[in-house]
């Protein structure tokens, strides 16, 4: 057994290190197989060598973000210890401080993980931008909230969200409504973005003034889109053909994010998605940058990162048995 001594000045530190209910602190201990004690300020850590090392480098990475003025939560919680299991602790130091907007209800919009932080830098220096990634990785919204800063810095004049209605086909003609109804559920990822960065009322007022148009892919045949910041969410789901299309609408000072995930694609058999051609067409074009999350990335429910890497390993296993 091995013991370290970890000391925090003030018992706000120690409040927000330890959470609710000490959650924090036995998330760290279950990870870690360690036990954790606090005596006036004075962790102690004690446990097998490597792992008292290793909950050590979490409790101080976790104290980096807290003295940035970060919240921990469960997530941010779990993502360091992420880093510690790979050897990234260090990295810790990458974390937290960059704010893209704030919500309608005054939350900061800001990237949760690296991978999180390069996809937004990428989107700050190039044209065009492809996400590709599992679900729950902030592809759309942090796009979404990117348009919205934009917008609000004037350096675009509208924001131009669309994406495939890949059910289009027979299921559409049954929903009710005019066209815009039908295509409504197809969208409503998109809107419920916008709803949280701008607020109902804000939302209403752009869309009534044109400045933000949601609008299936077809849409956006025969345009040229200038001064625009354009999203196409979803883009696993697109044909090359449409691809090709969406991608020469690219007017004047506009720039355009593609967001997608290659293992969930909804087309036919036999269609090849647009989203997976274009990465390969594109990936040495200047001014074009192919951002890549993974599970690390995951800032939903812990559950999510299991399932997918549970998928990841079925799949694998599935193609060494062919």
């Amino acid at each position: 057994m091995a013991e370290q001594s970890i000391t925090i000045d003030t018992p706000d530190k120690i409040a927000g290190l330890f959470g609710n209910f000490d959650e924090n602190i036995l998330t760290v201990e279950r990870e870690f197989n360690v036990q954790i004690s606090n005596r006036g300020g004075d962790l102690r850590v004690t446990g097998e060598p490597e792992n008292v090392g290793k909950a050590v480098h979490a409790v101080e990475g976790l104290m980096k973000l807290l003295e940035r003025g970060e919240q921990l939560n469960e997530q941010s919680v779990r993502y360091v210890l992420t880093l510690v299991n790979d050897g990234d602790e260090s990295k810790v130091d990458e974390l937290g401080r960059d704010c893209i907007c704030i919500t309608a209800r005054g939350r900061p919009v800001k990237p949760k993980t690296l991978g999180q932080k390069q996809y937004v830098k990428a989107i700050e220096s190039n044209t065009i931008v492809i996400g590709v990634g599992p679900a729950g990785t902030g592809k759309t919204y942090l796009a979404v909230a990117m348009a919205v800063a934009a917008y609000k810095a004037k350096s675009i004049s509208r924001i131009i969200l669309t994406r495939p209605a890949v059910e289009a086909g027979e299921k559409l003609g049954f929903l009710p409504g005019d066209l815009q109804n039908k295509v409504d559920p197809y969208l409503r990822p998109l809107y419920d973005a916008l709803f949280d960065m701008l607020g109902a009322e804000n939302y209403q007022r752009l869309m009534e003034r044109q400045l933000i148009e949601v609008a299936p892919l077809a849409y956006m045949r025969g345009r040229t889109l200038d001064d625009a910041f354009i999203i196409l969410d979803e883009a696993q789901n697109t044909t090359p053909e449409q691809m090709k299309m969406f991608l020469t609408r690219l007017g004047f000072n506009s720039q355009a994010v593609i967001t997608g995930d290659v293992t969930q694609v909804d087309l036919p058999d036999g269609k090849r998605s647009g989203l997976v051609d274009a990465v390969h067409v594109l990936k040495n074009v200047e001014d074009i940058s192919i951002q890549y999350f993974d599970e690390r990335d995951v800032v939903r429910h812990r559950l999510v990162q299991k399932i997918i890497k549970a998928y990841e390993k079925y799949e694998k296993e599935g193609r060494r048995a062919k």
